[in-house]
């Protein structure tokens, strides 16, 4: 199902499905009973753009910090269960807006029917969520390996668990490292079911190689009109995350806002530490909100031409720079003051 045709949900204040914007979620790496740790980087990952964050949950110190947490920041908040049922209840009970458990690794049905009914009560969204790493013995055997299919139907069969149950306010999250094995099964999943769909490709691994799958995989599911939520997981920071996440949408054309930089690759004519500045400016200009692109050349020879799709642009010379609008130079300055006057012209940016 396209995401202007998916179920909406409800998280905390925000709304995902029939056609809202994608939501960038990502997850946090402290303790989550360390409170103090767990809020900080929580308001860290919102001011990098975070707008729903995931927290584990494993122990009942853990269920009961959310409370805290939540006091103190400012995105919803999704509980992430593994194995032990009473986690997840009280974790709701502790203010959770949502929960993602994986069905068959909570146990019996009676179990997930405890968790289903405080759900409902509440009226609090399940993620259910399936990985391929934990296929289940018969699926596996019935599809002869682990196969897009048989994850599609181990969501499935778990989301049919909780209808049953008298519940449908669920969002469904299926992820494998293998990228073209995750892409097939969300075009599967997205033919079978109206639930809005979390996406993302898992184990990805370290910023380099993790951003590289990632956008791949995220690139071609959402081009295809799949998926009301994204996370970019990566072995590192998760800052990183929100980044990658938002140049992900941004080069779909599913975002707008925020400065993109462009640069030209370094060359044998490039007289200044391009490779330096070019990710000062990135770095620079993550907190100006202007929705507008930069330029960053290496050198005077192509730099201007180069440029003229941009708004903005600087380019270097030998210990000098030159100031770009739409193409045209319009200031000279010297090298250690290029990145200041760029800043200054995007501060008090009239288009």
């Amino acid at each position: 199902m396209y995401r202007d045709q998916t179920k909406v949900v409800k998280i905390g204040d925000k709304v995902i499905g029939g056609g809202n914007p994608i939501l960038i979620q990502s997850m946090t790496n402290t303790k989550t009973e360390d409170v103090e740790a767990t809020v900080a980087q929580i308001l860290r990952l919102e001011k990098a753009g975070c707008e729903i964050i995931r927290c584990t949950v494993p122990t009942l110190e853990a269920a009961k910090a959310i409370k805290e947490i939540k006091k103190q920041i400012h995105i919803p908040l999704v509980a992430d269960v593994h194995f032990d049922y009473k986690m997840a209840i009280a974790a709701m009970e502790n203010g959770a807006d949502k929960i993602r458990i994986n069905p068959g690794n909570i146990g019996s049905r009676e179990k997930v029917a405890a968790v289903v009914a405080v759900a409902k009560e509440r009226n609090i969204p399940i993620r259910v969520g399936v990985n391929s790493g934990s296929l289940e013995k018969e699926l596996v055997e019935k599809y002869h390996g682990v196969t897009a299919e048989g994850i599609v139907e181990s969501a499935l069969d778990k989301v049919k668990i909780i209808e049953e149950l008298g519940y449908d306010n669920l969002v469904i999250s299926i992820k494998s490292s293998d990228v073209m094995m995750c892409v097939k099964a969300h075009e599967i999943l997205a033919a079978k079911t109206n639930y809005p769909l979390h996406v993302g490709i898992t184990e990805s691994g370290t910023v380099q190689s993790g951003n590289i799958k990632s956008a791949i995989g995220l690139g071609i599911i959402l081009n295809q009109g799949i998926g009301d939520t994204i996370r970019v997981s990566l072995t590192g920071d998760p800052e990183e995350e929100i980044k990658s996440a938002k140049l992900i949408l941004r080069t779909l054309g599913l975002r707008k806002g925020g400065i993109e930089v462009v640069s030209c690759p370094t060359c044998g004519r490039t007289r200044i530490d391009l490779i330096g500045l070019a990710n000062q400016v990135e770095e620079m200009v993550a907190d100006i909100p202007l929705d507008i692109k930069v330029a960053v050349m290496g050198c005077a020879v192509n730099g201007p031409g180069e440029a003229k799709e941009a708004d903005i642009g600087i380019a270097g010379g030998v210990g000098e720079g030159l100031l770009i609008k739409k193409g045209e130079i319009v200031k000279k300055v010297p090298e250690a003051e290029l990145l200041n006057t760029l800043r200054e012209e995007l501060l008090h940016w009239e288009g």
